[in-house]
């Protein structure tokens, strides 16, 4: 039951909730007293553009978030000194302000990746060094401003002209507090996340109001409930194997609801909200368990479903693999929990797929403690080029393809390095290789030699197995190449959900008049002028079909597909795997599915390859 406390991570992220109690008790406490919840919700989430600015442009996301916050405070006050509008009306209206620059920036300029959505969302496992320091440097401000300026924010708040005649009524005082508010927000961003930001800052201090009479209470009490409340919430997050900010915000709602109980229904109240505690905790305590493993197996952790299912195919029964994303998931949107951190923590070995989709793995190993060796597949793989001229499939050429990038060498209108040359989109290489068989044989090679270095006694083992799944990837290729040449070239055109088929269509000659979500990543949003000229394209090149994906909502495309007449009939599967019966469960039955798929749409439901699709 106690095991989480002897992992590093866990004790990174006990270290900063406790740190972050300080800040989060004292100006929660201000925050409820002078009634500023909203502000502080509002200070959070407006602090998106200053994140998606830090990840864009490559500075830190702190500062980025303090930048925002910090000029959303100053407006806020701003304009709140007149008297015609409310402070509630001002907040809303630079929070609208606020969010609309985001996902201006996030969708036109820089493309949201899955750094900024930890930041909204936040995550008690990924806890470094400069977290603990910023947390400490807000406790630092929130005692001293508490110290100093504590007596008279409580009096321009309860009577602002009785303040007035003793000095406390000057504008720059709830200027401060407000600064002050956005640093501890802006501290607590990595813990709980911009969107969960009132979990530490005013339902424990809310809590607490219901009972306390003097101010000193408050404050100490509420910084006490904070460090207990997000203490608990993180064990508990790791016993139940969920998302640690979203676990804190519901045991924080859960104890001010039976607080409300007790205050509301007196010793009655306080009867039930203690059975109902009873239950709850032997509920909890029941449900803890752990899971043994076979000792004589290697310990793998994959970030992908593709990639999960590649390390299964080489390491057969040989291998343990915890594969962290999991089917029909978006990776962009993508959340540790406990249980990925410990599969970490406990790893001989981490493939990774590469680019942006889980660009948080290296993290996620230093943050565990662990000492597992991080093999990034996409590094030097052979990658189609963009305009490549002809396509051989015979298994002689793969196979020079796959022997010249081992050597490091290339030539015109053949494979080269990923980090020479591939799809890319603006300055960001496309992270979606799986789509070509070619990159998938060179992936599950290195597979090969990272497990037969890690297990040498199971080489020639693995190295079956991998000649094995080299001779089925060829024989599909071939397959798919030759039923996709059915298709007349010049009604070989798709348009699909986002920038995710590239490797695909250059591999098989399909040519790709565009993208509902003009971006490698899901998180991108299109504009009205990107929908109207992407409508244009399809009427004017006669493209039959726009294909949804299976992780993506299919809204937009059907929207598009409303207006132009294209079909949305058939779905694919491009950043994940599907789940397990499904006719995506593998990267085999993906490939057939998603090749049926585009068949039928490019020949309105003529024509297919495999009959995978119902």
């Amino acid at each position: 039951m106690f095991e989480a406390f002897s992992l590093p991570f866990f004790q990174k992220g006990l270290i900063e909730i406790l740190i972050l109690a300080i800040p989060a008790g004292l100006i929660g406490s201000w925050v409820v007293l002078r009634s500023l919840a909203f502000f502080s919700h509002a200070i959070g989430t407006a602090s998106f553009p200053g994140l998606v600015l830090a990840d864009g442009i490559g500075f830190s996301p702190a500062l980025g978030a303090f930048g925002a916050a910090g000029f959303f405070a100053g407006l806020t006050a701003l304009l709140g000194r007149s008297r015609r509008a409310s402070n509630d009306s001002v907040t809303a209206l630079v929070l609208v302000g606020c969010l609309a620059f985001g996902v201006i920036l996030a969708s036109d300029v820089f493309g949201s990746t899955a750094s900024v959505d930890t930041l909204l969302f936040g995550s008690l496992l990924s806890i470094g060094t400069s977290d603990i320091l910023l947390a400490a440097a807000a406790a630092v401000l929130a005692v001293a401003t508490t110290v100093l300026l504590g007596h008279r924010w409580l009096a321009r708040g309860f009577d602002e002209t009785a303040a007035s005649r003793v000095g406390a009524g000057a504008a720059w005082l709830d200027a401060v507090l407000l600064l002050t508010v956005a640093v501890t927000v802006t501290a607590s961003l990595n813990a709980v996340g911009a969107l969960l930001v009132t979990v530490l800052i005013v339902v424990p201090a809310a809590t607490v109001r219901l009972f306390a009479q003097r101010i000193t209470t408050q404050l100490v009490a509420s910084v006490l409930l904070v460090a207990v409340l997000g203490s608990f919430g993180l064990w508990l997050s790791y016993q139940t194997d969920a998302p640690p900010g979203a676990t804190i915000a519901v045991v924080s709602g859960i104890t001010f609801g039976l607080a409300l109980g007790v205050r509301s229904l007196g010793r009655r109240g306080g009867r039930i909200a203690a059975a109902t505690a009873l239950v709850l905790g032997a509920g909890v305590i029941a449900g803890c368990g752990g899971s043994g493993s076979n000792g004589d197996q290697l310990k793998v952790v994959a970030t992908t479903t593709q990639v999960g299912d590649f390390v299964e195919q080489i390491g057969g029964d040989r291998v343990e693999v915890t594969t962290i994303l999991q089917p029909n998931t978006d990776p962009h949107d993508y959340e540790p929990r406990p249980s990925d951190v410990k599969a970490v923590a406990d790893a001989d070995l981490v493939f990774r797929s590469g680019g942006h989709l889980d660009e948080w793995a290296n993290d996620i190993v230093a943050d565990s403690g662990s000492g597992a060796e991080v093999v990034d597949l996409s590094s030097g793989l052979p990658v189609q080029l963009e305009g490549e001229e002809e396509h051989e499939h015979a298994h002689e050429e793969e196979a020079a393809h796959s022997s010249e990038s081992e050597a490091g060498h290339s030539h015109e209108g053949e494979a080269k390095p990923a980090e020479e040359e591939g799809h890319e989109h603006g300055d960001e290489v496309d992270p979606h290789w799986w789509h070509d068989p070619v990159n998938v044989i060179a992936a599950t090679k290195e597979i090969d030699t990272a497990l037969s270095e890690a297990s040498p006694d199971n080489a020639s083992y693995f190295s079956e197995r991998t000649a094995s799944f080299d001779k089925e990837a060829r024989e599909l290729d071939r397959q798919i190449a030759a039923c996709v040449k059915q298709v007349p070239a010049s009604e070989r055109k798709i348009v699909t959900d986002h920038d995710a088929f590239g490797y695909f269509t250059n591999r098989y000659e399909i040519e790709s008049v565009g993208t509902v979500i003009p971006a490698l990543t899901t998180q991108a949003e299109p504009s009205a002028g990107d929908l109207a000229d992407l409508e244009q394209t399809i009427k004017e090149e006669n493209v039959k079909a726009i294909f949804p994906e299976s992780s993506v909502s299919p809204a937009l495309a059907e929207a598009v597909a409303e207006d132009t007449g294209a079909s949305t009939s058939y779905t694919l599967y491009a950043d994940t795997l599907g789940p397990e019966g499904s006719n995506g469960e593998t990267w085999m039955s993906m490939m057939k599915a998603n090749t049926d798929s585009l068949m039928l749409g490019m020949t309105g439901g003529q024509t297919d390859c495999f009959g995978t699709v119902g």
